[in-house]
């Protein structure tokens, strides 16, 4: 951890036997979460919504638990994906969430039985190494990038495509948004094409998106004939 605002010596807060995952902050029960790749999620008092955590397994399970009572699974069910998942998001109104494979596929996915005829899958990417998505503070829409190079954003409701809002030359490891969506972060890798680490570069851009971009369009109701 690294307190900016009281220096710049980072703190150890604890050891893994693999490499961590992700780390997430819940602001309403001041906690740090972290999943690692040795199997183990830890809790410590310092894509979560709270009440709501969404947790992927390396045994292709998703576990969603209640926060008010974390020691006990509230579901488990296997992933829709079929190869290893590699990132999980949860939606803002908390009713379901995003699953990510190395396939460069995202499965929509929610939680109540009754609204599983929403569940789909879309394609993000034709790469088999590296999806990451991130959704909208203000719309509730979300983007996606991925190894391809590519990042699109989204409607989950209508089950669409917004825009493909631009594609790059280099990879994609991690995007997001800022934090009222009037920005989109992007970094990219470069020089690992020729094998030389001393030539590699790190870079972070950013995207100036647009309402157009990133806003659900409204539906429009049909009538049928008389």
């Amino acid at each position: 951890m690294w307190p900016i605002l009281r220096g710049s010596q980072a703190i150890t807060l604890d050891m893994y036997e693999a490499p961590i995952k992700s780390i997430s902050w819940i602001p309403e029960m001041s906690l740090l979460v972290t999943r690692s790749w040795d199997r183990t999620l830890k809790c410590y008092t310092m894509s979560i919504r709270h009440p709501l955590m969404v947790v992927a397994t390396t045994d292709r399970n998703i576990v969603v638990c209640n926060l008010a009572s974390p020691q006990t699974e509230f579901k488990r069910i296997p992933s829709p994906m079929k190869y290893q998942t590699r990132c999980v998001s949860t939606f803002p109104g908390k009713e379901g969430f995003l699953v990510g494979s190395i396939e460069g596929r995202v499965a929509v996915q929610h939680i109540d039985e009754a609204q599983q005829s929403k569940n789909f899958i879309l394609i993000n990417s034709i790469d088999f190494h590296h999806i990451c998505f991130f959704f909208h503070s203000v719309y509730g829409t979300f983007a996606t990038s991925g190894s391809d190079g590519a990042f699109n954003s989204w409607d989950k409701d209508s089950k669409q495509r917004l825009k493909s809002m631009q594609q790059c030359n280099q990879p994609i490891p991690c995007s997001t948004f800022n934090h009222d969506g009037t920005n989109f972060a992007y970094a990219i890798y470069t020089g690992a094409e020729n094998h030389n680490p001393a030539q590699a570069r790190n870079y972070i851009l950013l995207y100036s998106t647009q309402d157009f971009e990133v806003k659900a369009k409204a539906q429009v109701a049909t009538s049928g004939r008389k």
